[in-house]
This record gives structure tokens, sequence and C-alpha cells, in this order.
């Protein structure tokens, strides 16, 4: 399928061919007729990314203040290779779509195949979306008009923050798209609207819409024409819509309100607020956030919880909904805001508009040339990107990989890694095909494909990469082993006790028999950085205990993230904190013992990321972990001292090596950070390749994972 992708490196809009997507529990596939683009938001994007890198800079002053801290920390080299990075990632554009079901996954109710439905999808021929982000199309609302129904939203929102009356006034500070649907709304409630803006079409718009008008560019002063549009009074109430970077919006909906009048911010304009003006008069302001309640809620959004209707009645799929009752009872009509029809192939034409800065409103893709009966045995799960590499291919034995997630860590690091190994890199999947499709595209990957099962059945793909969230991890693991497949999992190996005892469990059944015996290797790439080879060189001889402190500065990160969540992310200890146990470990060379385990005091929630753990080896060695989410971005991330037979070894941050006491060995420093991804990729296909053990004992593997889960809830019952 077809899919619109901004650059934002370089600005340019491109239509590539992605896999459709497949749908998971609790989210639709839709077939797109439409798409309407946001004039506001999109054109933001593609200024954005026609930007050069200093007016990037200039536009996000905290990006840059996160880039200098990675310098002073990572070296001036990857610092540049990450902003690239990232920079390079394509942006899917696009959040208004309508079409019809053509797929429904696990647990979902109130939807039927064939149904039009509006949504909050991308510019692209198939979409997936969360049945929160759907709504049934009412039969006497068009297409085209359904399509406004998210912007529609983003304006109703707005209203509902204000919270007008009957009879209040009300003044729209920008009309464009979300403005003249918002004048539409309030009108509905029974307000007066006074209109602002500086292009005559849109004015004369906002009139036919019932509002009375100030034309910006006529010289006449805002100010006075609400005061006396208010009869004197102030107005009740100001929604701001417009998109600049000048204060002078917020200022003059201050000075026009009455006293305790209420300002709303839907748009996007300065904040840089005179609290005079807000003082006197006790002056409500509000920003207001998208579509409504459950807006950027993981769980309302991805994981289908609903708000309890009593307590939240307007979510974003509630609010979705009434527009369209607004649209079928003829109260909202967008049919005049229709300013461009284009087909999908013509979408660079659209964005030139936008870039232009030519009038348009309402710009409509349509899509054409699909089938009207889409089934699961005609929608392409998968799109060839890459020739084959002849000489990889030919090369009898050679490792084949299929890569499962082309999220951040593995598009920018896993898979270059694996790349520079002699293994054919065949096929990655994507949950919704645009990561993969881009990784392939830069890695010299085959096929990029949105289908696990397909791959997993593959009989070239004799190897499994698994780079997707940790909650997937030990599923995945057992449905490649069950395949007879070898396979590299990113760390964690397991979140819980339940899934290690299935992981051994499917080990154990594929080394069974006198076929294969595929390898099982987690992604512990600090044991392969060059430094930590070099370490484990120097320390290999003393047979005196060590002492090892492993001090990592790891930042912060919200609760709500989804590596904090226990089910999907496992919490830090589990998802990170695994490594430098592993890490620890392995340098010991001796199976742990026996551990201690304390976070810091205190209440609320993530105190197990503030935590020491210290491990006590068989051999006598300890080892001291301070595992701290409460540092600072400047400070090194990680630090490490071995202390042994009267000599002393201090890794800073895989970039410096010194040794204190070491005859003949001083230091070891790089000129860029190097965490052993490279190696620890290629070893693995290096074991694949000439039939040797896996890099990591399964033993280490399994003894690693059980201790990380009992420091996990020795933490928790600490905390």
């Amino acid at each position: 399928m077809r899919q619109l992708l901004q650059d934002l490196a370089k600005g340019a809009t491109m239509l590539v061919d992605v896999p459709a997507p497949k749908p998971s529990a609790g989210h639709l596939t839709v077939n797109s007729t439409l798409s309407l683009v946001s004039a506001g938001t999109e054109r933001m994007l593609v200024h954005f990314g026609k930007a050069n890198l200093l007016d990037k800079a200039r536009q996000q002053p905290d990006k840059v203040r996160m880039v200098l801290d990675k310098i002073r920390t990572d070296g001036l080299l990857p610092t540049l290779e990450a902003v690239k990075n990232k920079l390079d990632q394509p942006l899917p554009m696009g959040y208004s779509n309508v079409g019809r079901v053509i797929e429904i996954g696990a647990g979902i109710a109130g939807f039927g195949l064939g149904d039009r439905v509006v949504s909050n999808g991308k510019h692209a021929e198939i979409v997936c979306v969360p049945k929160n982000l759907c709504a049934k199309i009412p039969d006497s609302v068009s297409n085209e008009c359904a399509a406004f129904t998210v912007v529609s939203a983003i304006a109703l929102q707005g209203i509902r923050l204000i919270a007008p009356t009957l009879g209040e006034t009300v003044v729209v500070t920008g009309l464009g798209l979300i403005g003249l649907v918002t004048v539409q709304l309030l009108r509905a409630h029974g307000c007066r609207v006074l209109g602002l803006d500086f292009e005559s079409d849109k004015l004369a718009l906002a009139r036919q819409f019932g509002a009375e008008t100030v034309d910006l560019n006529s010289g006449e002063d805002p100010v006075a024409a609400a005061i006396a549009f208010s009869r004197g009074r102030g107005v009740d109430g100001v929604i701001i819509t417009a998109s600049t970077k000048s204060n002078e919006p917020v200022h003059q909906a201050a000075l026009m309100c009455r006293k305790r009048g209420r300002i709303v911010l839907v748009g996007v304009v300065g904040l840089e607020l005179s609290r005079a003006d807000f003082y006197e008069k006790e002056l409500s302001f509000q920003v207001s956030c998208s579509y409504g309640p459950g807006r950027y809620d993981a769980a309302y959004e991805e994981g289908g919880q609903d708000y309890p209707v009593g307590f939240v009645r307007w979510t974003e799929q509630r609010n979705f909904e009434a527009v369209l009752d607004m649209m079928a009872d003829g109260r909202l009509d967008v049919a005049p805001l229709i300013s461009h029809r284009y087909p999908l192939e013509e979408a660079s034409v659209a964005y030139q508009l936008l870039a232009d800065r030519k009038p348009c409103l309402g710009i409509l893709l349509q899509y054409g040339g699909q089938p009207p009966n889409l089934s699961e045995s005609t929608i392409l799960r998968s799109v060839q990107v890459s020739p084959p590499d002849l000489t990889r291919r030919a090369a009898g034995g050679n490792a084949v990989l299929g890569i499962i997630g082309a999220g951040n860590y593995a598009s920018q690091v896993l898979i270059p890694a694996f790349r520079k190994t002699p293994a054919r890199l065949k096929t990655v999947v994507s949950a919704m095909g645009v990561s993969g499709a881009h990784a392939a595209q830069k890695n010299a990957i085959e096929e990029a494909s949105t289908d696990t099962q397909a791959l997993m059945a593959d009989p070239e793909v004799n190897a499994v990469i698994i780079a997707t969230r940790h909650d997937s991890h030990a599923r995945q693991v057992n449905a490649a082993l069950s395949a007879g497949k070898h396979v590299f999992v990113e760390k964690p190996l397991v979140l819980t006790r339940e899934e290690l005892t299935n992981v051994q469990a499917a080990y154990a059944s594929a080394h069974t028999g006198t076929g294969g015996k595929p390898l099982l290797m987690v992604g512990f790439n600090r044991r392969f950085a060059p430094q930590i080879l070099q370490m484990k060189a120097l320390i290999a001889g003393i047979r005196a205990p060590k002492v090892f402190i492993m001090t990592v500065n790891a930042g912060h990160i919200p609760p709500d993230h989804w590596t904090q969540n226990r089910e999907t992310g496992g919490g830090r200890i589990i998802g990170e904190g695994c490594h430098f146990i592993d890490l620890l470990r392995h340098l010991a060379g001796a199976r742990i013992a026996d551990f201690k385990a304390h976070c810091i005091g205190g209440t609320g929630q993530g105190r197990e990321d503030k935590a020491t753990i210290t491990l006590e080896f068989a051999d006598g060695s300890l080892g001291t972990i301070h595992y701290l989410a409460n540092g600072h971005k400047s400070f090194p991330k990680e630090r490490l001292e071995v202390f042994c037979g009267g000599s002393i070894l201090q890794l800073d941050n895989f970039r410096k090596l010194q040794g204190f006491g070491w005859k003949g060995f001083s230091k070891l420093n790089l000129w860029r950070q190097d965490k052993g991804h490279t190696e620890c990729a290629r070893r693995f296909v290096e074991a694949i390749e000439q039939g040797k053990e896996s890099p990591i004992p399964f033993d280490e593997l399994v003894e690693v994972a059980t201790v990380t889960i009992a420091i996990d809830e020795a933490l928790r019952r600490d905390g």
C-alpha cells in the first residue's frame, strides 16, 4: 500500500510503498476513502522539515540543551550521528481519515466489517487504528464532510473547556479551519460570536456562519470592537485558534475579557504572559489538548480502556460522535470549508500549497483504485525493498536473519550492527510498516513486512532478531525456538518467573532429538565492548576476590512511560538493570550466590529506579550497582570501577579506561563510545555459521534473569 511521509531532514513529502498494517487486539484496519490535510499542523511540519539545521535548532531550544549534554557525555561524533538518525526517521502525516473497516482485532465490539468510520488514521491507503479513536459515520453524513470530524473535535474540545452558556459573547481569534468550525459550534450553543482574522475570504465565511467579524488588516482596534460587541461589559470568553509566534493574541484576549472571563488556547501562539493582564480581572487561562480526554493516555488510546461515562462524559471518541451528530443534524456545515481536492498521487501538490502559504482551508486527499472488498488474502503484508544480496546468498551456510521490531534502538543501533556481519538480512517486521520499510531501505534488507507469523514460517530464515516491546519477548522467543530458529533477543529475556519457566521449556524442547540445536542469546552487548574485553583479560589471572562498583546515572523516565509499566516494560530494573547484573556476572566469572537490594525512602511511585544492589559471587567477589534515576544528564551515564589484587580499573561511559597499578597497562581511550553492539552481533552470527555454542551460555542467561526478577521483587517490597 501507499503512505504519505514527511522527510524531517529535507522537508520533502514522499508517497512510498509500505506493507499494510495488521490489526492487534483492540484495533481496526480501515481501507481509506478520504483524508483531510490539516493546514495548521501539517504546514508547521513542512516548514520545520525545510528549515536548515540552525533554524531547526532555534525552533527547539529544549532539544539543543539535550544535544549539548550528550556531546559532553558521549562525544561529538556519536551525538551528531544520533541527531542525524533522529531527523532521518520519516514522519507519517495526517490524522483525519475516513474509510471502511476491513479487519477487526480481538476484543472489539460495536464495529463490523464494511462499516464507514472516521479515525485519526494517517494519509495511507490502509490504516490500523485503536477502537477508541474511531467512530461510525451516520448514513446522512457524506465521506467528504466526515473527513472533518477529527479536526472539528479539536474545536469542540476547546469549546468544552470554555464552557459557554446560552447568550454569552465569545471571540474566536484566527479563522482557519478549526476557527471556522469553532464559530459554528459556538453558534449552535446559542452564543454571540465575534471572529478576528486577516483574510477577507475567511471573514466572509465566518459571517456566513452567523458571526460578526473584525478585519485585522483594516486597522480597526480588535479590543475596542470586542468591548463594543459585548455592550461595554467585556466578552465572556476568547478561544484562540491562531498560529503565530506573537504574544499579542493572548494579550488582546485578556484586555477584551470581562472580569473573571475565560481564555482557551487551541492554536499555537507566543506565551509570554503579562501578570497584570490577568491579575486584576482574575482571568482563567487554559490550553486545550487536542480532541479531548484520553489524548496521549496509552491506556485509553492503545489499551482500549474507556473512561466511565458517569465521570468523564466527553472523551475523544465521544467528541467524534458528537461532531458527527452535529453534521447529521445540519448544525455543523463543513462543505464550504473544502478548498481543494487532490488524488493521493498528487499529494505533493497539496503540500506545496502549504509550503508556499497559498490560500487554502480544507484539502482533501482522495484514495482510488482499492478493491471494494479487501480480504486477508489480498492485503499485502510485505513489500520488496532491496534486491537480494547475491554475494551473501551464494555463500553457503550464512545466517539468514529475520528482524522483528524497527523502533529507534533497532533501526539506529541493532540493525546497523547486524548489517556489518556476513549475515543475509532478509526481512524486517514492524507493526505499522513505516519504520520497517525505512529500516529496510537504509540497511539493504530485502523486504519489509507486518506479519510476524509469516516470518516465523519462512524456511529461508534461520535466525530471528527480536527487538520489540519487553512484554512480547518471551512469547516471540518461544515461537522462534518452536520453529527451530536461532534467537537473538534484546534484553530483557523475560518479565516474570512464569515466562522464564516457559522459555526454559521451549529451549529444552528445541534441543531434544537429533535435529539442529538453535542458539538463544540475549543482547547483553556490554560484555563485548572493547574496554570490557580488556578488563576481562587483565583481571583473568587474578584469583583473589574482586570488588566491582557500577554507577548508572539512569536519568528520569516518567512513571506513565511504557518501560515503567510492570506489564509492558517490567520496570527499569528488569528492563535495563539486567544489563549491569549480567556485566558484573561476566566480569566476576562466578555464580551469583546472594544479593541485597534497597531503594530510597519516602513515598511515591518508581522508587526502585533509585536503588543500590549488592551482588555476592560464589568466589567471594562483591559487586555493587548504584542504579540512580535522580541525577543530571550532564554527568556520564555509566561508570565502572574494579578493585582487585592491589590494582584498580576505572571505565567512564565506555570511552575512557584507566588503569592504576597495572604492569604494562595505563589506559585505553576511544574516540567514540563503543558499548559492544557490533561485536555482540558478530559473535552471534559467527556462532551460527561455524556451529559454535552461544556466546553467552544459556544457564547464565537463566541465572541473570532469575536474579534480576528477584531483585525487582525485593525492591518493590522495600519500597
